[in-house]
């Protein structure tokens, strides 16, 4: 059965778009012009709950906006980020219904026995357990019922929300933001393209046995259902009263998990929050969700790391040419002291060769104090654009950086950093990567 991007879908997805949002307004006008305490934990309880239900890429949204600095207040942030592991599942009888459209009438006859409860639920569908004939363990993710659609319909709403945003805080131009969320949402839809995307990090990753990633049952698998292996383990969170060694463990696997694949092959998985991560039981990492990883040019990751030697050595002509290879334009040196503070707090636990926690505070959102320091001082500059590529690298290190402070290690990160980037080339870089995509049918 064929889900089509089609007309009436969107118009009831527009529908409750419309009134959830109504709501969400109402209140963020009562926080500007009545001076409604929005912090207070029953308001952002309330928005989380109207998201949750949502589904679909508005909530997706919601979660990325927690990691904008000044956007959401404090309280909002945190609930928003708990939808990434806690969001309301589909019923049974959706359940069977989407089954149904994937597999054919007779589709338990595929699985010996298929868990009625999900296991998991996210933003584009949620994960139930099961058991294959050969009494193999797998995890079926399956897409919620138009999601083509609800893509089209909330884009739409969140170019307008973005403008209305845009309209009173001039600091940061975000059409290429939206542009990039754009591209990453509709990627998530392919469950196939997920699937490809799981063989790339299988090769990349075939070598490195403190990662373990599922394999895929292919026969079964459609553009909306993806079969994987089941992978047994504990939660990241359950880890964060263990002894400090193998917290430090679990961190630095991590740290290699996440940036091997970028300084060796420019690829990076797009989505490093605590719930895409579980631990087995000889302390490896199992990696999850492949449905948002992004590409980049050799030559960014060039950038990112002359940047780093470009502030270590406080070259101003270095550091310039260092962000213009992110993609920044019009630098001057106004705009490059701003960039320069955010810059500096995320270089900041590889800058010194010693051991340390990745930020002093244990409290808030990674980053955060920083963050809106440098997001007002934006506001006095002026608008920036920021580049597409910046988007969910940004994301990710202030993800990864949260997971690092849950787990309080203390590493040396310079000596990981500086073990990564050893062989650094871009003919490295590209040639790994054209080997990786090509592996997967990219």
């Amino acid at each position: 059965m064929k889900e089509d991007n089609n007309f009436v879908s969107r118009v009831k997805r527009y529908s409750k778009v419309t009134t959830s949002l109504t709501s969400l307004a109402t209140q963020f006008a009562g926080k500007k012009y009545l001076n409604f305490d929005l912090s207070d934990q029953k308001y952002a309880a309330q928005i989380t709950e109207i998201l949750g239900n949502l589904k679909g890429p508005l909530m997706k949204v919601a979660q990325l906006s927690a990691t904008i600095p000044d956007l959401l207040p404090e309280e909002y942030a945190r609930k928003l980020a708990e939808l990434q592991s806690n969001a309301p599942p589909m019923s049974w009888v959706f359940v069977k219904r989407r089954m149904k459209a994937e597999l054919g009438e007779n589709w338990e006859d595929q699985f010996l026995s298929f868990d009625r409860e999900a296991s998991f639920a996210a933003s584009l569908g949620q994960v139930h357990k099961a058991t294959m004939p050969n009494k193999e363990n797998v995890a079926c993710k399956l897409q919620y019922p138009d999601m083509a659609s609800a893509v089209e319909a909330d884009l739409g709403q969140l170019k307008i929300i973005f403008k209305i945003y845009s309209s009173y805080n001039k600091s940061i131009q975000i059409k290429e933001i939206y542009k990039e969320i754009e591209a990453r949402l509709k990627e998530e839809l392919d469950y196939r393209l997920e699937y490809k995307h799981l063989k790339v990090f299988n090769f990349i990753h075939q070598k490195n046995e403190y990662i373990k990633i599922p394999k895929v049952y292919e026969k079964i698998s459609t553009n909306r259902l993806l079969v994987m292996q089941y992978l047994e383990g504990k939660k990241l969170i359950e880890y964060k009263n263990a002894p400090q060694k193998l917290r430090n463990d679990l961190a630095k696997k991590l740290f290699m998990t996440w940036y091997y694949p970028f300084y060796k092959y420019g690829i990076i998985h797009g989505d490093p929050h605590l719930g895409n991560y579980s631990v087995d039981k000889k302390n490896n990492i199992n990696l999850f969700d492949f449905g948002c990883v992004r590409i980049f040019p050799a030559t960014f990751v060039k950038g990112v790391i002359d940047l780093y030697f470009a502030l270590k050595q406080k070259d101003n002509s270095k550091i310039k040419k260092a962000y213009e290879a992110w993609g920044f334009k019009d630098i001057d040196n106004k705009l490059m002291t701003v960039l320069n503070k955010w810059a500096l707090f995320l270089y900041d636990p590889i800058l010194k060769n010693e051991v340390r926690r990745i930020q002093d505070s244990d409290s808030g959102i990674y980053g955060a104090k920083i963050a809106g320091e440098v997001h007002r001082e934006l506001k006095k500059y002026g608008g920036v654009k920021p580049p597409r590529e910046f988007v969910f690298m940004d994301r990710a290190a202030v993800g990864l950086g949260s997971i690092f402070i849950h787990l309080k290690a203390e590493i040396n990160w310079y000596k990981l950093f500086h073990a990564l980037i050893k062989d650094f080339s871009v003919q490295n870089v590209e040639s790994n990567q054209k080997k990786a995509l090509k592996s997967a049918g990219i």
